[in-house]
């Protein structure tokens, strides 16, 4: 779905008929200005958005923004200068905050992740828990916060994994029919230390770590060869990550990333003009 679109059908849904409030104050068009704040400490993404959603309203509206994608904006600074048609504006913020304060959040958690394994050479992924026709976003605000981004769905890469293996009838039938039918790199996942000597055997070229131990992680670690990535997933908390980054591995997957980041606090303030 373009961009667009998405906006156009998030304010059908916050404006199916107008504004009742602000529509029946009887107070004209007025010209003033606005600020963006922010309310706590986050990582700005999403500003492309935000300004659309705007100006999908106020198409005139000129904005001035003091802060950059990706970058940390503190609590209470301005964030953003806004100028037009204040009705308008009032009439368009919350839909513009929504996407903000989401996309913001998501930039703000994966800056966590990736704080907790610098130095280690370990690379922070999304995954493909995102919010229906949000993904697009959503992995854009993961790469705005440090991240860095998985498949973006399920036509992009191969990756086999439990229910895969059953159908296919076992672990190496899993991967000998993906040979058979498609000449790509193969991931697969791994739950024990078993399926990992298999996977080496097999020379696949990405081994993921599902929802292991520290203990065992590290003994797949001493299996596994440099010839081959290694993903760790699965119950990947801010505790816990700086450990299993520690043993080595080349990347981290995190749900948490977007089905579970909290929404950055954003808030707007008016200046109305005197009449």
């Amino acid at each position: 779905m373009k961009l667009s679109e998405l906006i156009n059908q998030a304010f059908q849904e916050d404006l199916p008929s107008g504004d009742l409030t602000t529509g029946n104050l009887g107070i004209e068009s007025r010209t003033g200005d606005a600020k963006l704040i922010a309310k706590e400490d986050l990582v700005l993404a999403g500003s492309t958005v935000f300004e659309a959603c705007i100006r999908h309203l106020v198409p005139e509206c000129e904005m001035r923004w003091q802060f950059k994608e990706g970058e940390l904006a503190l609590n209470k600074q301005n964030v953003c200068w806004l100028r037009g048609d204040l009705i308008k504006i009032i009439q368009a913020e919350r839909v513009a905050l929504n996407f903000l304060g989401h996309l913001s959040g998501i930039a703000t958690l994966t800056r966590c992740f990736v704080q907790q394994t610098a130095g280690t050479g370990c690379k922070i992924l999304d995954t493909r828990k995102t919010t229906p026709l949000l993904r697009a976003l959503e992995k854009q605000a993961v790469r705005a916060g440090g991240g860095q981004n998985h498949r973006m769905g399920l036509s992009d890469a191969v990756l086999i994994k439990e229910n895969h293996i059953r159908a296919a009838g076992g672990f190496r039938q899993a991967i000998t029919a993906i040979r058979g039918n498609i000449s790509v790199a193969i991931e697969i996942e791994c739950a024990t230390l078993d399926e990992v000597k298999i996977a080496v055997e097999e020379r696949v070229d990405r081994i993921l770590l599902d929802n292991m131990s520290l203990d065992i992680m590290r003994e797949a670690r001493q299996i596994i060869p440099r010839t081959i990535q290694i993903e760790a997933s699965g119950n990947m908390t801010l505790d816990r990550i700086a450990a299993v980054a520690g043993l080595g591995v080349d990347f981290i997957s995190v749900g948490a990333l977007t089905h579970s980041a909290p929404c950055a606090d954003f808030s707007m303030i008016f200046e109305w003009p005197a009449i």
